[in-house]
């Protein structure tokens, strides 16, 4: 009864495996030579644990050198200012006017002597020609300098089939999606790659939907199509046809297994028969 139910759970991976690969538009043998060549040889297996049977399908291996993402297009004098950041503004030989400050919901920044600073859409050099300039009234020639202590004001999200799904902050206008992945964990072993998606909401109920291929951006090297994130925008990575299968499958596999195999020390109807006769 085991080994059948084995081998049904390996025909019902195999055949979805078939078919992720087909509706990818791509030859099974070729998809599954570039797979082992760059990821690692996919393998699936069902293995009996004390819960019952498990289906274990290893995580895609990757050449990359670390999950965390590349700030190469990180550049703090171009991030423009909004709601929820925080900057700390140091006047030289002034520690009165100096502080750590964050910026309201409504674009401003409560800053003593002066009030409340409409500070959203600047840039950090053009919020330090603010200060000095309101400054002049109390010192003569201040010397201003900005440095923004929390990036919060501009996010992106990634959602699906990678290690971390949820809602990162930008430190920057723009975020390529390449690292975008790389600040969520990477794709899982049932991730679709060449079927994500770049969304842009609209709240005129219109948003822009565009076809990712992360699969080429990270294994193939294409970097023409690794666009650019903005605020807002969402990155949806969906599952395969067999990752949907084994998340249905895997749960009644282990109950089925759990059934079928006795508790340590439960007596069978043969055990039961015997004992009567011994009375």
């Amino acid at each position: 009864m085991k080994i059948l139910l084995k081998l049904m759970l390996l025909g019902a991976i195999l055949f979805a495996f078939r078919l992720d690969v087909m509706a990818q538009g791509e030859e099974p043998q070729r998809a599954e030579s570039q797979d082992a060549r760059r990821a690692g040889q996919i393998e699936a297996r069902v293995v009996e644990t004390d819960q019952g049977l498990e289906i274990q399908i290893p995580a895609v291996q990757t050449s990359l050198a670390s999950s965390t993402a590349d700030t190469s297009g990180f550049d703090p004098l171009t991030y423009t200012l909004g709601p929820d950041d925080v900057v700390e503004i140091e006047v030289m030989r002034h520690p009165e006017f100096s502080g750590a400050f964050p910026i309201n919901q409504s674009g401003k920044l409560q800053y003593k002597f002066v009030g409340d600073m409409d500070v959203i859409g600047l840039t950090k050099a053009e919020l330090e020609e603010k200060i000095s300039d309101a400054l002049l009234v109390y010192l003569k020639s201040p010397a201003v300098t900005v440095t923004i202590m929390e990036y919060r004001s501009k996010v992106f999200y990634v959602l699906g089939e990678v290690g971390s799904p949820g809602k990162y902050f930008m430190r920057s206008e723009s975020i390529p999606v390449r690292e975008a992945v790389f600040a969520a964990g990477l794709p899982t072993s049932f991730a679709a790659m060449r079927k994500c998606k770049l969304i842009t909401p609209s709240y005129k109920g219109r948003p822009k939907t565009r076809k990712v291929n992360i699969y080429n951006i990270l294994y193939g090297g294409n970097l023409n199509k690794n666009i650019n994130m903005h605020p807002g925008d969402v990155l949806y990575v969906p599952s395969t046809v067999m990752g949907k299968i084994i998340r249905v499958i895997n749960p009644a596999a282990s109950m089925v297994g759990a059934g079928a195999s006795l508790p340590e020390g439960a007596a069978t109807g043969l055990d039961a028969t015997d004992s009567l006769r011994a009375r």
